[in-house]
């Protein structure tokens, strides 16, 4: 495996357009094929040796702050990939279709997010993650909150009733004796509104990543109560790296070499959080830097499990996620893994 602590390329590369938005609709992938942009396999770049890709992601996440440190530190140089990066906007649903079919080649996403549609048999693998720690129940000091335990009979304020920040602290309290259907209540708002819900005590805890998860701490003077690296998940990665599954059967060559890429980015990002932090403002304008490296610094980047480590990661979740009725209890959580994590070491 090459060295994912290695430094920085001597010369940056300039950010990939974005090439389009791409659409939340069912009509998505059928406007990517009339427009020419399923692929069987990625294309060397016009002039040089290099493989081009597409990859899906989010911009507004800080926790993708792998893919603008893999543009603009020179990683995807290094293992000759030029990635035309798609803004993601659109529900998990339909990005796993778009990177199922083609309109995308590789994609990073949640791995709590994307569990329960792999089980319905999307075609794509799963080669690593990026990171953990990007999931915060926050609440007012004088809550007195400080532990899962303190949780039962509180509410939560969530931005989506099923979202994926919903699902883990489900799973977390049930694995406590805490019924997360019953002991307490979750209540969805606007994801931008959720500190006003707790100041008008319309929630006791409210549930959200940075960067408004910092915004609130420093508009509503809220302190952190657990995160998705508490207690038992401290070791745990969150932010996973999906690739068509046609694409890993064709050519294994450049799936391997974008995951390498990003969780070299990662590391990068992990001991270098402040320069990270100048290379993903521009997608951030609104937050200063010094603020975003503080953020950085709460993002277990160091954490990017492959291989076996990976699979544990992935067949762990699967069988979580029964507990809380997201996975159907007859899927085998080992053969579940065996099937869409592939081994790139």
């Amino acid at each position: 495996m090459p060295d994912s602590r290695i430094q920085s390329a001597a010369q940056s590369v300039a950010a990939s357009p974005t090439r389009r938005r791409l659409l939340a609709g069912s009509a998505a992938v059928a406007t990517a094929a009339s427009l020419g942009l399923l692929a069987s396999a990625p294309s060397r770049a016009q002039g040089s040796g290099k493989r081009r890709i597409k990859l899906a992601w989010m911009p507004s996440a800080l926790c993708h702050i792998s893919v603008p440190v893999a543009m603009h530190k020179g990683y995807f140089d290094k293992y000759d990939i030029e990635a035309d990066t798609i803004n993601w906007e659109g529900s998990t649903d339909l990005l796993l279709q778009a990177v199922s079919s083609g309109d995308s080649d590789v994609a990073l996403g949640m791995a709590l997010r994307w569990i329960k549609p792999l089980e319905a048999g999307f075609d794509i693998k799963l080669t690593g993650a990026t990171h953990g720690g990007c999931m915060n129940l926050l609440a007012k000091p004088q809550a007195g909150l400080h532990a899962f335990e303190d949780i039962k009979g509180k509410i939560i304020g969530v931005g989506d009733i099923a979202g994926v920040d919903r699902n883990f602290f489900a799973i977390a309290l049930a694995k406590r004796g805490i019924d997360p259907n019953k002991d307490v209540e979750w209540r969805q708002f606007p994801k931008d509104l959720l500190g006003i819900a707790i100041e008008k005590g319309d929630a006791d805890l409210i549930s959200t990543s940075d960067p408004l998860a910092y915004l609130f701490k420093q508009q509503h003077g809220l302190v952190e109560v657990v995160t998705n690296i508490s207690a038992e998940y401290a070791d745990r990665s969150c932010c996973i790296i999906g690739v068509r599954g046609s694409l890993w059967r064709e050519n294994k060559a450049v799936p391997i070499a974008v995951t390498h890429a990003l969780v070299e980015a990662a590391q990068w990002s992990h001991e270098n959080p402040d320069e990270a932090a100048q290379v993903y403002a521009q997608y951030a304008p609104k937050q200063k830097p010094a603020d975003l490296g503080r953020m950085l610094r709460s993002l277990t980047n160091h954490r990017h499990p492959i291989g076996n480590d990976f699979r544990k990661e992935i067949i762990d979740y699967t069988e979580e996620l029964k507990t809380v009725k997201v996975i159907k209890p007859t899927t085998d959580g080992r053969r579940f893994a065996d099937r869409v994590v592939v081994d790139i070491t």
